[in-house]
């Protein structure tokens, strides 16, 4: 039992299951927009730098020991010499793989249009600004530290992650230019939607210190009940719209709505039951986990 009660901290703590999840919101996002899967060397590349871009947030709880009741930091700090080794394998993992995206593929770079290098620059900022600096946990200009921004731009940074970034890698490849389809964007947008909706939600487990904190997240300002009822539903319903939209420009049969579906309205349970406080494991695991099933619905949609 403590072996498993380890391992699933270490999945979840340790962010690996960020990484599960943009690798199968990106393999969505290709049986969506009906092309081939991308290679290996592309997919590990979007798991090494979620992991790796996560991870760095925590960081500085591997410093000093933390409150006895902050479990997650408390992880960091027992795991500090697995964290570093971790880190610095996933940037060698990454600056590797650049090299060989570029080595390979720069033939090709000429075929991109201005839109998608301007689109990879606005995300690699919208990343920067979130953290702030290289020590996220002494920033002062973080963006997580704006509430009402915080799950905008984290949601803004994932929707590019697994919307685009899958469409750039396909258009390397085939000197296409699908990133800029209006499914690509319907998709993009739902992405976005979805994500932010988690993001608050996410908020609820740090409410008492955000408002100690006087850190104004939708939580904070609006208390939990109507965080739900006027944030949370009606944007998961919007993201929903943006579903069907993708649907009747696709043509997809109504038992791949159905099976599209299904994510949205586990969302709203979710949200509901949410009246509870929970452990963080809860958090990471349920509603993080809304991300997979979405990927998972997607793709099961997309095959049956």
């Amino acid at each position: 039992m403590q072996y498993w009660h380890n391992s699933i901290r270490f999945i979840f703590f340790g962010n690996y299951f960020y990484g599960i999840c943009a690798v199968a919101l990106s393999i969505e996002t290709a049986y969506q927009q009906a092309i081939p899967l991308n290679s290996v060397l592309s997919y590990l590349f979007i798991f090494s730098i979620t992991v790796l871009y996560y991870t760095h947030a925590y960081l500085h709880h591997s410093y000093t020991a933390p409150p006895i009741h902050h479990e997650r930091a408390n992880w960091y700090y027992k795991n500090k010499k697995w964290v570093l080794v971790s880190q610095l394998s996933l940037t060698g993992i990454c600056f590797f793989l650049v090299l060989i995206f570029i080595y390979g593929l720069q033939p090709h770079f000429k075929f991109l249009p201005i839109q998608t290098w301007l689109l990879l620059l606005l995300a690699l900022i919208a990343l920067g600004l979130y953290y702030g600096g290289w020590h996220p946990g002494k920033s002062g200009i973080s963006l997580r530290h704006t509430g009402w921004l915080k799950p905008i731009v984290i949601a803004f940074a994932w929707a590019c992650c697994v919307s685009f970034l899958p469409m750039v890698f396909y258009d390397l490849h085939n000197k296409s230019s699908k990133t800029y389809s209006l499914v690509t964007l319907f998709l993009f947008v739902k992405n976005w939607l979805y994500i932010s909706v988690l993001c608050v939600l996410f908020d609820i487990k740090d409410y008492a210190t955000d408002a100690n904190q006087a850190l104004k997240t939708y939580v904070v300002q609006y208390g939990l009940r109507k965080t739900i009822f006027n944030f949370v539903i009606p944007i998961a319903v919007l993201a929903h719209c943006f579903l069907l939209l993708t649907a009747y420009t696709r043509g997809f049969h109504a038992s791949r709505v159905i099976f599209n579906t299904i994510p949205f309205i586990l969302l709203i349970i979710v949200a509901w039951s949410m009246h509870r406080r929970k452990s963080i494991l809860y958090y990471l695991a349920v509603i993080d986990g809304l991300m997979l099933i979405k990927a998972l619905c997607g793709i099961a949609g997309s095959l049956f």
